[in-house]
């Protein structure tokens, strides 16, 4: 009877573990002539549709880093997506590539958004998704990406970026913001320059964008990536406090722009 009922319990545990796992998809689209490559998850134990989060990656590609975050956000129960910008699933490990790589999609202010708008729409549409409920986030490139998709207005609820660069707004674009903002700086990050943070921020400022900007004593560029260090790139350097720390706005973050 032991034995039997011991196998009874190892088996409602391994299917109540398996019903509850994050699932992943990879899912190819297009945007005009390039064929992207993004990647899905979501928490299949969940019924009904759930806030969508679009996650950008950095200058390196859609690569492992960009999928555990869209993985750590599905496991809090929302359906992530993570965007392939450049293309094929596209991947580099030296600098000047991603580099290069990252100013190819930055030469083109409109082609850039449209490729992250493209991304959008693929979430959007996922049947586990609530398309009334978006947000978008980004690491390095993928945060200034995200706040392109603010500038241009997209229908976001919120967005959050961490050690992005910070473009300059005009009037227009800051007031096109629909999203709660937020910005999670290294304050030691010499990357950004001063007068960027402050003419970002004072264009914000003057089309009262709803956004929160908080800088990380002592953390650098990369501040949220625990692989950042074997770039060795002097300025990045992966920082676990103001890791950990971001981690908590955003879920602040989401939570409060998804209530209503």
């Amino acid at each position: 009877m032991v034995p039997r009922l011991l196998a009874i319990c190892t088996a409602l545990l391994v299917t109540s573990t398996a019903s509850a796992a994050v699932k992943h998809e990879t899912i190819k689209y297009k945007h005009g002539d390039t064929q992207c490559v993004g990647y899905l998850a979501y928490d299949d134990s969940i019924s009904g549709k759930r806030p969508g989060v679009l996650v950008v990656h950095e200058w390196w590609g859609l690569d492992d880093y960009a999928r555990k975050r869209a993985d750590m956000l599905a496991e809090q129960g929302y359906v992530a997506f993570a965007v392939d910008m450049y293309g094929e699933g596209k991947t580099v490990k030296h600098p000047q590539d991603a580099g290069a790589m990252a100013g190819k999609v930055r030469a083109n202010i409109e082609t850039w958004r449209a490729r992250a708008l493209a991304g959008l729409e693929v979430l959007k549409s996922q049947p586990q998704c609530d398309p009334t409920k978006l947000a978008a986030i980004g690491y390095c490139f993928g945060g200034s990406t995200a706040l392109q998709l603010g500038l241009a207005g997209a229908d976001l609820d919120a967005i959050a970026t961490f050690h992005g660069a910070l473009p300059t707004p005009t009037a227009e674009e800051a007031k096109a913001i629909k999203a709660q903002v937020l910005i999670c700086h290294g304050a030691d990050d010499s990357f950004i320059p001063a007068e960027v943070i402050t003419k970002f921020r004072s264009a914000l400022d003057a089309a009262k964008t709803d956004y929160e900007f908080i800088a990380y004593p002592g953390a650098v560029h990369s501040f949220t990536v625990p692989t950042a260090d074997s770039h060795n790139i002097p300025g990045i350097k992966y920082n676990k406090a103001a890791d950990e720390a971001s981690w908590k706005s955003l879920l602040a973050l989401l939570k409060e722009a998804f209530a209503s």
